[in-house]
């Protein structure tokens, strides 16, 4: 479960900014909050709602933590010796060219909460660590500064050996998960878990062939998709051979008025429905797993209410037993009187003057339980909106 993730210098992300899915002492419906051993007052959020006038970084922030997960999982297996690391440093300021990229995440992962970190510049990663708390004093389980590492004690396993082979621009917990160190194995598994859906319509076409003959529509997205109205009642697998080439499709099935069924293939659905169709397939898998899901541009081209009961899905016990975690960004203000959807759950992102996106919680603003939060929004009371005067104003010139 995702505690905490904050990034600095990275796209228009310029200082640090952090995201938290730690529940306030707000007096809201629980919402299906999350309890854990592994915090002893606190509850996790299911959910987290980013909202922003466009170009205000919302995407750069879930992008950030897609980069982070590449970076752990491929930096090491991936990078040449001596190749810069890809980074996407603060462009508007010179100054942030050499600065380093940093990237941290706290998190929960088989019982124990880990807390990891690392700073980029260049072809270097010049600072990695990673602490563990397991109920006791939190424990450092090792620290780099560029090629100088230290481990902690209770961090068992090759080290020294995957010291050796840890080249400046790879990351050791990316180095160690390849060369099986079995707890720090575990620790990038947490990372591997962590599913998004930040692609346009291309990405869904090509979601439309990672099914297999035996394995269509999972049966739950399936009623959930019949039960939007989307026209869709059954799903299947078509299986194109040519040669030895086997090219396998999802098509979704349509009942006619006269009750028979036709299918169709993804491009032939509207925008909406394919990405729905795409998205619904993820989130049933976060939910089975208890796995985080990020979603960007979340509704964009879907009713409302599709939105709103995919968020519900999250913020109950019985649709979400182990504990899975949805973060979108959206312009889909309807949400924010969502039910499903506590205030401590609502975030916002807003460029300054210099360019660089600020991140801050509704929490930060004086609300009440009950205010009208999508009136208040549009009304620009939270800030975060394009522009909040008359039309006319903006064709008017000094």
């Amino acid at each position: 479960m995702l505690l905490r993730f904050s990034v600095a210098n990275f796209g228009s992300i310029r200082d640090e900014q952090q995201l938290s899915m730690i529940a306030s002492a707000l007096k809201d419906e629980p919402g299906g909050l999350i309890e854990t051993p592994a915090l002893r007052s606190e509850k996790i959020l299911p959910s987290a709602v980013i909202y922003g006038a466009n170009a205000s970084g919302k995407s750069n922030l879930v992008r950030a933590l897609a980069h982070m997960k590449e970076l752990v999982r491929n930096s090491h297996r991936q990078g040449e010796p001596g190749a810069p690391i890809p980074l996407k440093p603060f462009l508007l300021d010179p100054a942030y060219a050499t600065k380093p990229s940093v990237f941290s995440v706290e998190f929960i992962w088989n019982g124990a909460r880990y807390a990891y970190r690392f700073e980029a510049l260049g072809n270097e990663f010049t600072q990695e660590s990673l602490h563990v708390w397991r109920g006791g004093p939190v424990t450092l389980l090792f620290e780099r500064e560029r090629q100088e590492f230290k481990f902690g004690r209770s961090l068992r396993g090759r080290n020294k050996v995957i010291e050796d082979l840890t080249r400046p621009n790879s990351l050791f917990l990316s180095a160690a998960a390849q060369n099986n160190h079995e707890e720090l194995g575990e620790v990038e598994s947490f990372f591997a878990s962590v599913i998004f859906e930040l692609g346009d319509r291309t990405r869904v076409w090509r979601v439309a062939r990672e099914f297999r003959e035996d394995e269509p529509l999972d049966l739950r997205a399936t009623a959930l998709l019949s039960a939007l109205d989307t026209g869709i009642e059954t799903t299947r697998v078509k299986v194109n051979k040519t040669g030895s080439l086997v090219d396998c499709l999802l098509q979704l099935g349509h009942r006619t008025a006269h009750g028979e069924t036709v299918y169709l293939d993804m491009w032939d659905e509207s925008a909406g429905t394919a990405q729905l169709v795409s998205d619904v397939r993820a989130i049933f898998r976060a939910l089975d797993l208890g796995a985080a899901i990020v979603i960007d541009e979340f509704g964009s081209r879907v009713h409302t209410r599709a939105s709103e009961l995919i968020l519900s899905l999250f913020a109950s016990e019985e649709t979400n037993p182990k504990g899975a975690q949805l973060i979108v960004t959206t312009h889909d203000t309807n949400l924010l009187n969502a039910p499903a959807l506590r205030r401590d759950q609502v975030w916002f992102t807003e460029k300054d003057e210099a360019g660089a996106t600020h991140l801050y919680p509704l929490t930060d603003i004086e609300t009440r339980k009950g205010d009208n939060l999508e009136k208040g929004y549009l009304q620009g009371r939270y800030g975060a909106i394009p522009f909040a005067g008359a039309a006319a104003d903006l064709l008017k010139t000094r």
